[in-house]
């Protein structure tokens, strides 16, 4: 077909309509249904289709309808190639009447219940037409999606496997298909049913599978498999295996002797600034909780949530933040602690930790929940001085002895380790940076790489690549990083600072 025959011919749309429910046929159904010249749907001999029930709010006047009537369903048919023949001949006669449309430069509308690539009828006609007209398929709600929703049961949860089944396999091989699997559905039921119930017996999971009739219709049905009468089951039906972990008793226990109370206090880090380094993990620990506990700087990082109370603090209150994150939980409130970085690293984890030892919070449930370090983010953004060995320490003397500080600095520099600084000059601790310094020159060179890391990740950020012996302690505030090399640390192509995984020996 040359490229201006092919500009002349109207489209084809295969267009899901979701499993029974017309608020359920998306907008864009709706849209395509309106707008088509042909709309073209099946039925059976009775010549009534579920598909044009669907879609009849968005029918409009003038459009041309295709009704497509099936030769046979389940009956019996003298048609010399069977039931099959009767079947591939009605698909060819029907996908003939749709390029007639499609040559006159008509757009078509094929509907389909449920999903049109999910065991629908579209497919014969996209198979017969896709290749030769411009096509789009837009999906819908599958039976099996509608039918979960209308039981309430979550069909698999982490790594289960959700196995289809048509009920049209014989009951051993739908057995052996159910009886390793952690969740199935299984459609075309109707006369099928009484294999299909069998099957779920001999496989052993008869007594959790779910029967749904109609799902999402005003006629729809749900019951236990077992107690359906095989009389009464229409096409229009089938059978769930959710997965066992979904099931009644799976509710998470409550903490151990408080059955009353689901509190907890979730230790969460943020990373260092960007909100793309707050992890998964993390960002789903922030949006459970009920209360928000932390640094009013670090809180104002989290987005602000109506159903939440937030509880800004001093930084210098880590106890008194960690008991009343404690209390709230003690009273089933779900709380996060936030801290910048990892909360596990010079932050609140281990504040909350210590006050969780109290004989009163004895049955709060602690957990912690990492985040990316300072460190490992002012590393990245140089390249690798975390390469070797190394080790990280505060200049802060808040919590600890300066001297212990100045002691521990000296045997690090000795020791020839990488060393990440935090906390390393503040209004308060104008001078410590620069003492630090000459700690450090007593064996370390002037040549040794520094790199200063300033609000990295955030709207400020600075790096600055210098030299132990050029490091001007007072261009540093509490908003930096520090790394110092160690002699094998070295500025390499392109700017790039790294420690060698080698050291020689």
């Amino acid at each position: 077909m040359s490229e201006g025959q092919a500009l002349s011919t109207g489209r084809l749309y295969g267009v899901g309509l979701g499993p029974g429910d017309p608020e359920l046929v998306t907008v864009k159904a709706a849209r395509l249904i309106g707008a088509a010249d042909v709309v073209a749907f099946h039925a059976a001999r009775h010549g009534r289709s579920v598909a044009r029930g669907l879609a009849a709010p968005y029918l409009r006047e003038g459009q041309i309808e295709e009704l497509l009537v099936y030769p046979v369903t389940t009956e019996s048919t003298d048609h010399p190639g069977g039931y099959q023949g009767a079947i591939d001949e009605f698909y060819e006669s029907a996908a003939a009447r749709l390029a007639a449309h499609l040559d006159a430069g008509r757009d078509v509308v094929v509907l389909a219940e449920g999903d049109p690539f999910f065991y629908g009828s579209y497919m014969h006609m996209h198979k017969r037409l896709a290749h030769r007209y411009p096509t789009e398929v837009v999906p819908g709600v599958t039976s099996v999606s509608g039918a979960a929703a209308a039981v309430g049961r979550p069909l698999v949860e982490r790594d289960e496997v959700l196995t289809v089944l048509p009920g049209t396999l014989g009951a051993d091989e739908l057995a052996e298909w159910l009886a390793t699997t952690d969740s199935a559905a299984v459609m075309k039921l109707g006369r099928t049913f009484p294999d299909v119930r069998e099957a779920f017996d001999r496989a052993g999971v008869l007594d959790r599978a779910l029967y749904v009739e109609r799902a999402t219709t005003d006629r729809q049905r749900t019951m236990p498999l077992a107690d359906v009468d095989p009389a009464t089951v229409p096409y229009f039906s089938l059978a769930l295996l959710p997965s066992a972990l979904t099931g009644p008793g799976n509710d998470p226990a409550p903490p151990e002797g408080d059955a009353g109370s689901h509190g907890e206090v979730v230790v969460v880090g943020l990373g260092p600034g960007s909100r793309s380094w707050t992890t998964p993990e993390a960002a789903a620990a922030l949006d459970a909780a009920d209360d928000l506990i932390g640094y009013g700087p670090y809180l104002d990082r989290v987005a602000v949530n109506p159903r939440q109370e937030r509880h800004p603090s001093d930084n210098r209150v880590e106890a008194e933040r960690a008991a009343h994150a404690l209390e709230l939980a003690r009273s089933g409130r779900r709380v996060a602690v936030v801290s910048s970085g990892d909360p596990g690293v010079f932050a609140m984890a281990a504040a909350v930790l210590e006050v969780a030892g109290r004989p009163e919070f004895a049955d709060v449930p602690v957990r912690v929940v990492p985040g990316l370090t300072a460190a490992q983010a002012v590393a990245s953004k140089v390249g690798a001085p975390l390469g070797h060995d190394f080790c990280v320490m505060s200049l802060s003397d808040v919590l600890k002895p300066w001297e212990v500080v100045v002691d521990r600095l000296r045997h690090a520099a000795a020791a020839d380790l990488v060393i990440a600084l935090y906390n390393p000059r503040s209004k308060h601790r104008p001078h410590q940076l620069g003492e630090a310094q000459k700690v450090l020159l007593e064996t370390r060179s002037t040549d040794t790489v520094v790199v200063v890391g300033r609000d990295v990740g955030g709207p400020e950020e600075q790096l600055t690549i210098t030299t132990l012996g050029d490091l001007d302690p007072e261009t540093v505030d509490m908003r930096c990083l520090l790394i110092i090399g160690s002699s094998q640390t070295r500025v390499g192509r392109g700017g790039a600072v790294f420690t060698p995984r080698t050291y020689p020996g």
